[in-house]
């Protein structure tokens, strides 16, 4: 169903001209004449998680795992955000892990779900928990860990213009929260550290 108070099409184009002419350019040069078009098509990409519900991607499980219930760790899932602040990119990569309790997911789901959150307006904390939480909710394991790790380009390309920082997030639950052995082994796995 379409949502009455979005723009259209049309609309997102004329604010983007508006845009450039603030910029102080001519939205009517060759060079920038299609622009408008472009950066509504990309914006469609860049934001398609609006459209998705990440916890679609989670209900077909697998329960026959021969009693699988050692930790699962999905890592280096590299996402494209951007910043809700700016609208700068945040380019990253998610390790996502959970102890199952008897079901057990496509592990391409856990990227799906990490894309859906990415592809929104975020801060990287809101993100970390968003993917934790719904992965809680909707698989029920005996917990959950997911640790984000971001390059901000607000920070790199305006403001304080700081080069190669990264953020690091995390989000614990059940026992990767209430259990330091399983959360050192979760960080073990994942090997977040320099360079990675």
């Amino acid at each position: 169903m379409a949502d009455s108070r979005k723009p259209t099409r049309e609309q997102a184009e004329a604010a983007v001209r508006t845009l450039l002419s603030w910029a102080g350019d001519d939205p009517g040069r060759e060079g920038l004449a299609d622009t408008p078009k472009r950066v509504v098509k990309a914006y469609s990409d860049w934001f398609s998680g609006y459209e998705t519900d990440p916890a679609e991607y989670l209900k077909r499980t697998f329960e026959e795992v021969e009693g699988y219930d050692e930790m699962i760790v999905l890592r280096d899932i590299e996402f494209e955000s951007h910043c809700e602040h700016h609208m700068a990119p945040i380019i990253g990569k998610a390790h996502v892990g959970y102890l199952p309790d008897g079901k057990v997911v496509g592990i391409s789901k856990l990227a799906r779900v990490v894309e859906s959150f990415a592809r929104r307006l975020q801060v990287q904390e809101k993100m970390t928990a968003q993917i934790a939480q719904v992965i809680q909710d909707v698989l029920q394991p005996r917990g959950v860990g997911v640790v984000i790790v971001g390059a901000h380009e607000c920070m790199t390309t305006r403001g304080v213009h700081k080069r190669g920082v990264s953020m690091i997030t995390s989000k614990m639950l059940g026992s990767f929260r209430d259990d330091a052995r399983t959360r050192a082994e979760f960080l073990q796995f994942i090997d977040v550290g320099p360079g990675r």
